[in-house]
């Protein structure tokens, strides 16, 4: 009967393993894009704010209307920036995203020596990462599904195999198929 358990056990940590993988890599691709439409959105304004003052383009005509364009931009893009508050995104984004990869981690760890030890010691272990994982999914927060199905994509494409064939997608550890 222990034998039974511990290999329903180690079943319950290849799932866990499986999901704590694809909310990391679904988050870490999030974290991704935030930090870069953070970055444009700080480095935009500086550049169209630079070009419309600059003197080439203060004649007349069309050059005004481009200039008054560049600046309107230069000015509104970091109001619009501030008022999506996607910089109070990062810290939880990034968190999640590694409390998710480490869980990942424990959970593959468990699910291959979890069953060599006694019983009791492999579910108190389970147990303490089911914890963990239960707070971080408390948190109810999800990246956009784009982000989802771009980590189902790398998964599948074999960008996190390491080793061994990963026997529940069916891809080699270099990105092929088995």
């Amino acid at each position: 009967m222990t034998a039974e358990l511990a290999n329903a056990l180690k079943a319950q940590c290849a799932e866990q393993r499986e999901r704590s993988l694809y909310s990391a890599t679904t988050l870490l691709i999030w974290l991704r894009m935030l930090r870069k439409v953070r970055i444009a959105f700080v480095v935009l304004p500086i550049i169209f704010g630079a070009v419309a003052g600059w003197d080439l383009l203060k004649g007349g005509g069309a050059y005004a209307t481009v200039t008054a364009i560049l600046a309107l931009v230069a000015g509104l893009v970091p109001a619009v920036y501030a008022a999506l508050k996607l910089d109070e995104h990062l810290p939880t984004a990034a968190r999640l995203a590694g409390e998710y990869k480490n869980l990942e981690i424990l959970f593959a760890d468990l699910e291959k020596v979890g069953p060599l030890k006694p019983f009791e010691d492999f579910e108190t272990e389970y147990r303490t990462a089911r914890d963990r994982l239960e707070a971080a999914n408390s948190e109810s927060y999800t990246a956009p599904e784009w982000c989802f199905r771009a980590a189902q994509k790398k998964i599948k494409g074999g960008h996190y195999a390491f080793g061994e064939d990963d026997i529940n997608t069916g891809v080699k550890a270099r990105g092929g198929t088995a």
